[in-house]
């Protein structure tokens, strides 16, 4: 039995997938980055191999935990990925990124893709039908802008957001609401529909967190999937290893 974990540290979570024989078994929030918390995960599940996507500055002695313990590989720009990076500066490109754009290259191959992660800011992904990775875009994720419209005003309160709420909001928590979340999926049908001009034959896959508030307001076709950076930290740690 082949065990991995892939790890991914974002600006809102730390969280852990494990695989077993290439299928998703769990999807782990870590507490923290402590040696004690990564070690108590290779003690259970006992992983052949492991990979780790990180945006933050994490604790560098995990590392070498997961090294001593396992096949390890941390993602970055000079890993051995499935597609290429013809952009400017690449060590600039986040690993969240870089692992969105194998899977959409390891799920839809040979295909325009555009992948579009919902975090803590919004990342557009575009991989052409060569698995060319050309770049693509970020804008504020949903909580950023709910915390810039309270952070940035006197009486504006900090709101959560919420699955039901209406067009016309009608108090300041369902105005902020609408504002936010159907602002945000227009935003995001109006980036697809500018691909889909310029791009014949565009797949589009949506990920992340919050992406189950905006499925229901969007009329793009999509292919929904939470679990994808998972897939393709899994894929790069399959190549590398």
């Amino acid at each position: 039995m082949a065990t991995t974990l892939c790890f991914d540290f974002g600006n809102t979570r730390l969280k852990c997938a494990v695989f077993v024989n290439g299928q998703m078994q769990h999807l782990l929030v870590l507490q923290d980055d402590s040696m004690e918390t990564v070690s108590q995960l290779v003690v259970e599940y006992q992983p052949n191999k492991s990979i780790l996507s990180s945006v933050v500055n994490h604790n560098i002695a995990i590392e070498e935990v997961l090294a001593s313990t396992t096949k390890f590989h941390k993602l970055n720009h000079t890993s051995k990925l499935p597609i290429t990076t013809p952009v400017g500066k690449p060590e600039t490109i986040g690993a969240d990124r870089l692992a969105l754009c194998a899977a959409a290259v390891h799920l839809f191959p040979k295909s325009h893709n555009l992948t579009i992660g919902l975090g803590s800011c919004i990342t557009y992904n575009f991989t052409n039908n060569q698995h060319q990775f050309l770049g693509g875009s970020i804008s504020p994720g949903m909580h950023m802008r709910f915390r810039a419209m309270h952070e940035q005003t006197a009486l504006l309160p900090l709101i959560k957001a919420d699955h039901n709420f209406p067009l016309v909001g009608y108090d300041t928590k369902t105005n902020l609401q609408s504002g936010v979340i159907l602002g945000m999926a227009k935003e995001i049908d109006g980036i697809i529909e500018a691909y889909q001009e310029k791009y014949n034959h565009l797949n589009v896959q949506l990920t992340g967190g919050d992406m189950d508030f905006f499925i229901p307001h969007l009329k793009s076709k999509i292919f929904a999937d939470s679990s994808l950076l998972y897939t393709g930290l899994y894929a790069i740690c399959e190549e590398n290893s």
